[in-house]
């Protein structure tokens, strides 16, 4: 639809002056007017239905909207650890525990605004089913055998499918006939090994965030991905996003202008968004299998090696690895010896939906502070970290801040010379009062500076599912749900759907091995920053992060 089209069908009959004259004016502006067009015909804040894309034009990403293709084959699938985002996942998927149906149930008859259940019963049918599942926890290990035979999405009282096998071991799983992909979900130490020995064994991949653990992996796992030539997808279920999505078309029309300065955050301030999980009961050494979640002698020596060269060695412990502990083995984020610490947990969503947003690829350096100031409870991670990348072949800096004690809002904000764009559940565009492009359009007052141009705020207002403040951060920054022609949408439904749709159609997913060896690169330049006190630098023609001066 063009804005002559829009302005047929769409103008009150008769506008106020003021407005007429604002309407005349915008339609002159590339885009703009389209864009705008919007807040001038209803209030400024107001939901609207209406898909922008018919504004736009929107040419979206080919996998993201890959449609489930009629008939096609029902894969068979695997999942490797079944923790909190193991349950995400697996969910996402169409396989739910019981148990959480059973409170999504007792959720609705408590408050009827709750339709978490009803929009998982109104998820599409993936046309998938679980054959294995592993977990080196016992209570996990069943949950998810229970979780991946509960094909009709009932509670406890419903009927059953067929059991998937429970695999005490991974290399098992990946081992079995029966079994065409794998989702990982395990903490970050496995994440690059096991999908390295996934795609070997023929399987597709969908691995959660981060890529990797080290550096050296992550070229070793990029490597195994194009050899093998089984289809990956990296967990940023923000390439799903419909606010990204409108802001990519909003940056490619260059409406904010040049985008110098980016800054990007992480605000948490509860014991869980800290990491400070919950110890399940009936874990104990009998039911956990510590040796596995360490990991081999030769990977742990690996690793020691790998942070000695840097003289980084003060940051773990061989030694505490050894030693069975479930605050390590449920808290593991808070510790370097199995975690990528806020760079690789919280960071990179920031960063993908950047990328996503406008392709930056890897920075030329970054620079990091910070330190564990609030949570003094034996961790190694930071609980507050700045680091600053700087994108010179864009002529930007991209700033990122964290603390996990203040749970203070602040969005994701792109500052152009035209115009800011603020992007995050919802999407909103602030003209900038000193703009050149704009300028005549200021001065005559069609154009205002001082609150937003244009909002927009995709599906409906209630947030009566967000329940806790941890899934707030997630739906805050467009992680938990967005909506596809009106419908809400699970984002990481359609991540899972997007990528086994890629596996049926022979197509690259959104998130693929290319996007992830970026994200792993610049989390790793972050964290390798705030590690050694110095700046990193990428050498993109030697592919390979050199190390500054110590600041």
């Amino acid at each position: 639809m063009n804005t002559e089209d829009i302005n047929k069908t769409n103008l009150p009959e008769e506008p106020d002056k003021g407005r007429r004259e604002a309407l005349k004016a915008l339609v002159t502006v590339p885009v703009v007017g389209a864009l705008a067009y919007g807040v001038y015909k209803k209030q400024k804040y107001e939901r609207t239905s209406r898909d922008i894309s018919d504004v736009f034009q929107i040419s979206k990403d080919e996998a993201s909207f890959l449609e489930p293709a009629k008939d096609g084959e029902k894969i068979r699938l695997g999942i490797i650890g079944f923790g909190i985002r193991g349950k995400q996942l697996l969910r996402a998927a169409g396989f739910a525990e019981p148990s959480w149906i059973d409170s999504m149930i007792e959720a609705n008859k408590q408050n009827k605004k709750d339709t978490r259940y009803e929009q998982y019963l109104a998820q599409d049918d993936l046309n998938i089913e679980i054959n294995g599942v592993c977990d080196i926890f016992d209570v996990y290990g069943e949950a998810a055998v229970l979780a991946g035979s509960n094909i009709d999405r009932q509670g406890s009282n419903g009927k059953f499918g067929k059991a998937p096998k429970r695999y005490r071991h991974y290399q098992e799983l990946l081992a079995a006939p029966d079994i065409d992909a794998v989702i990982i979900a395990t903490p970050d130490h496995w994440h690059s090994t096991m999908a390295m020995e996934a795609a070997k064994a023929g399987k597709h991949v969908y691995c959660e965030k981060p890529l990797s653990w080290t550096v050296p992996e992550t070229y070793l796992i990029r490597k195994a991905i194009r050899e093998t030539g089984v289809v990956f997808q990296l967990g940023h279920q923000g390439r799903q996003t419909d606010c990204y999505q409108k802001a990519s078309e909003i940056i490619r029309n260059g409406l904010l202008g040049p985008v110098n300065l980016i800054e990007v955050c992480t605000n948490r301030n509860s014991p869980n968004g800290a990491w400070v999980y919950d110890i399940i009961e009936g874990s104990s050494p009998g039911t956990i299998d510590w040796k596995q979640f360490e990991g081999p002698e030769e990977r742990v020596k690996e690793y020691m090696d790998y942070m000695k060269k840097y003289q980084l060695e003060r940051y773990v412990g061989p030694d505490e690895r050894s030693k069975f502990s479930l605050e390590r083995f449920f808290r593991w984020r808070c510790w370097w010896d199995y975690s990528t610490g806020l760079s690789g947990d919280l960071l990179t969503h920031e960063y993908d939906a950047v990328n996503q947003i406008m392709k930056v690829g890897i920075p030329h350096s970054a620079t990091s502070s910070g330190g564990v100031y609030f949570f003094k409870d034996g961790r190694t991670v930071p609980d507050v970290l700045q680091t600053t990348f700087e994108f010179k072949d864009h002529d930007m800096t991209m700033l990122y801040s964290a603390t996990l004690a203040s749970s203070r809002n602040r969005g994701k904000v792109f500052m152009g010379h035209d115009a800011s764009m603020e992007v995050s559940n919802i999407l909103q565009v602030t003209v900038d009062s000193n703009s050149t492009r704009y300028e005549e359009k200021i001065k005559s007052g069609v154009i205002p500076t001082d609150n937003p141009f244009y909002t927009y705020v995709p599906g409906q207002s209630s947030s009566d599912t967000v329940t806790s403040p941890t899934e707030l951060y997630f739906a805050k920054r467009g992680l938990l749900y967005t909506y596809v022609n009106g419908k809400r949408y699970d984002t990481t439904h359609l991540h899972i759907r997007e990528w086994l749709e890629c596996i049926r159609q022979k197509k690259m997913p959104s998130c693929n091995i290319e996007q992830a060896f970026e994200e792993a690169m610049t989390a790793h330049m972050g964290t390798r920053a705030y590690l050694e006190g110095r700046s990193m630098y990428w050498d993109k023609d030697k592919e390979e992060i050199v190390r500054g001066e110590i600041c």
